[in-house]
C-alpha cells in the first residue's frame, strides 16, 4: 500500500501550488529520494521544468522531462511528465493532475497538493475517497493556517 499525503495550502493560485511542489521535490531530492512530478498537461510539464530551475535562489534540483528520457532511466533523480504515468524507478509521486493517476500505487509515497480553489478542492476530495477506498494510508498536512516553510 502507498502512503498518501494531502497538503492543504493557504492560497488559491496555481503558481503557489507549483512552488510548493518544487519545494517538496527539492526536499525529497535532498533526502535521497527519486521523484516523479506528474503534471496535468505538456504545457504544465514545461512550466514546471522551468520553475524547478528558478523557484528559489541557490536551489539545484537535477531534473528532466520524462518524455525526453527512456523509461528505465536510473540517473535523473527527478522526472516531470504527463498525462499517463510512465514506468520509472521513483519512490515519490507528486500529483498535480486533476485525476487519480493510473499506476500511482507503484509508488511507495504519493503527495497531493490541494489549494483553496473550489475545483481543486473538489477534485482532491474525489481522489481522497478513491485512495481511501483502495485501503491506502492517508495523511493530511494542513498548511492553510501557517506559513508553508
Amino acid at each position: 500500500m502507498s502512503r498518501i499525503d494531502f497538503y492543504m495550502l493557504a492560497t488559491g493560485d496555481l503558481r503557489s501550488r507549483w512552488v510548493m511542489a518544487c519545494r517538496l521535490v527539492e526536499k525529497a531530492y535532498i533526502q535521497g529520494h527519486r521523484v516523479y512530478l506528474h503534471a496535468q498537461s505538456e504545457a504544465d510539464s514545461l512550466a514546471l521544468n522551468d520553475l524547478l530551475w528558478t523557484f528559489r535562489q541557490g536551489s539545484f534540483v537535477p531534473h528532466e522531462l520524462a518524455a525526453q528520457k527512456p523509461v528505465h532511466d536510473a540517473v535523473t533523480p527527478v522526472l516531470i511528465g504527463h498525462p499517463v504515468l510512465p514506468v520509472v524507478s521513483a519512490d515519490v509521486l507528486i500529483n498535480l493532475a486533476e485525476e487519480l493517476p493510473t499506476g500511482y500505487d507503484h509508488y511507495p509515497r504519493v503527495l497531493e497538493l490541494i489549494d483553496q480553489t473550489e475545483t481543486v478542492k473538489q477534485q482532491g476530495r474525489t481522489r481522497y475517497r478513491a485512495y481511501k477506498a483502495a485501503g491506502h494510508e492517508l495523511h493530511n498536512r494542513d498548511l492553510s493556517q501557517q506559513d508553508a516553510d
